[in-house]
C-alpha cells in the first residue's frame, strides 16, 4: 500500500513540475500585437475654446433712499415688473429732537414776524387811505407783509419735512416715497417693514431698498485663459450653453475683452463680455451659470487623421503607413506636416494621401 502511495505522489509532483514549466514558458512568449488600420478622411476641423461664466443683466440699478428712517410700507417684491417712477416702499422719518426743536422755533419766530408786519401794514393802509403817505411807502409795507407770509410758509414746510419727511406743498417730490428710477424687473428687495435705513450721501453708500434690472438686455460675463486671449477679438460670435437650460443654445456677440488680467489659483485669466441673444419666449434668470464656446479657427473639407495616430519626435511628426498586409503587416515611418487640430482630428498638409492606410491604436491578442 505504501508503495502505491509513493508512485501517486511522484506522479503528482511530475505533473505539477510540467505545468509550472509550461506556465513559465507561456508567460515568456511575446504578445502578438495587432494594430487598427485608419484611413485619412475629408473633414471639417474647428479649434474651439470654452469660457466659463454667468449670464446677468447689462445694467442693474440699486435703489437707495435719500432720507434716513424706518421702512413703514413695502409695495413691491422680487420678480415683479416695475416702471420708472413707481413707488417701491415708504420710509417713516424719525426726527432728531434738536433739529425738530429748531424747526419749531423758526415757525414761532416767523409767526411773530408776520404779526408785526401785519400791524405795520394796517397802520400804513389807514394813513394811505387818508392820503397822508405816498404810494411808494404803501408798496414797501405790502412787500414786507408778503415776505413775512412766505417766510412763515417756508418755516412750516421745513418743520413738516423734519417731522414727517414730506411737505404738503411738495408731496409729489417726497423723499419718503422710494421710487424706481428705471423700468425693468425687481431682482431683490432686501429690506422689510420695520427695518432702519440710512440715506445715501457723500459719506455713506446708503441702505439698498431694491435692485432693478432690464431683463431683456442680458450679457455673458466670463473669463478666458491668457494662452487664448490673443486669438479672440471683439465682434466674434459665441455659442452660449446655460446650465439651467442645457437643451438650448443661444448666440452671443463678443463686446469686451479686459485689458487687465486676473489671477485665480495660479492661472492668468482675462474677463470677457458678450451680448446674449435670448428670445422673448425664454426667461433667463440673473446669475445663471453658462459656458461660452468660441471658434478660434476652422478648416473646411481638409484631409485629416486622428491625432492619436501621430508620433512626435522633437519638432517633427510621423505616422506609420501600411506597405504590406500579408503574411504580416509591414509599416513604413513617414514624416507628415500637420495643420489645425481640434484635439481629436488633425489636418494633414503633406506627407500622405487619402488612399494611404495609417497604423492606429494597437489591439493586444494573447
Amino acid at each position: 500500500m505504501r508503495k502505491y502511495l509513493k508512485f501517486v505522489f511522484l506522479g503528482l509532483f511530475v505533473l505539477i513540475l510540467i505545468w509550472t514549466f509550461w506556465f513559465l514558458w507561456k508567460k515568456s512568449q511575446p504578445e502578438k500585437v495587432v494594430y487598427e488600420t485608419v484611413k485619412p478622411e475629408i473633414a471639417s476641423i474647428q479649434k474651439k475654446t470654452v469660457a466659463t461664466g454667468k449670464v446677468e443683466p447689462r445694467d442693474e440699478v440699486l435703489i437707495k433712499p435719500q432720507i434716513s428712517g424706518i421702512v413703514s410700507e413695502v409695495y413691491k417684491e422680487a420678480g415683479q415688473p416695475v416702471k420708472s417712477g413707481e413707488v417701491i416702499a415708504k420710509v417713516m422719518v424719525i426726527p432728531e429732537m434738536g433739529t425738530l426743536n429748531a424747526a419749531e422755533t423758526e415757525v414761532n419766530l416767523a409767526k411773530i414776524s408776520l404779526e408785526q408786519s401785519q400791524k405795520e401794514y394796517d397802520r400804513t393802509k389807514k394813513l394811505f387811505d387818508s392820503k397822508v403817505i405816498a404810494q411808494e411807502e404803501m408798496d414797501q409795507q405790502e412787500t414786507a407783509l408778503q415776505r413775512s407770509k412766505e417766510q412763515l410758509r417756508n418755516a412750516q414746510d421745513n418743520l413738516e419735512i423734519v417731522r414727517d419727511g414730506i411737505a404738503k406743498r411738495s408731496s409729489q417730490f417726497s423723499n419718503t416715497q422710494i421710487r424706481a428710477t428705471i423700468t425693468g424687473m425687481i431682482l431683490d428687495v432686501p429690506i422689510k417693514v420695520g427695518n432702519s435705513v440710512i440715506q445715501s450721501n457723500n459719506f455713506n453708500d446708503g441702505t439698498t431698498i431694491a435692485s432693478i434690472a432690464d431683463m431683456s438686455d442680458m450679457i455673458f460675463v466670463g473669463k478666458i485663459d491668457e494662452t487664448e486671449v490673443g486669438r479672440v477679438k471683439e465682434g466674434m460670435q459665441l455659442s452660449l450653453t446655460v446650465g439651467a437650460l442645457q437643451s438650448m443654445k443661444f448666440n452671443a456677440t463678443l463686446e469686451y475683452i479686459s485689458p487687465k488680467s486676473i489671477e485665480e489659483n495660479g492661472a492668468i485669466l482675462f474677463e470677457i463680455k458678450a451680448a446674449a441673444e435670448i428670445p422673448d419666449t425664454v426667461f433667463v434668470r440673473a446669475g445663471y451659470s453658462a459656458n461660452a464656446e468660441i471658434i478660434l479657427d476652422s478648416r473646411d473639407s481638409v484631409l485629416s487623421i486622428p491625432e492619436s495616430t501621430v508620433e512626435f519626435v522633437q519638432d517633427s511628426s510621423f505616422v506609420y503607413v501600411l506597405t504590406k498586409e500579408t503574411p504580416e503587416p509591414v509599416y513604413e515611418k513617414k514624416y507628415v506636416k500637420l495643420g489645425l487640430s481640434d484635439g481629436i482630428k488633425v489636418e494633414i498638409l503633406s506627407g500622405i494621401i487619402a488612399d494611404d492606410k495609417i497604423r492606429g491604436g494597437k489591439i493586444v491578442k494573447k
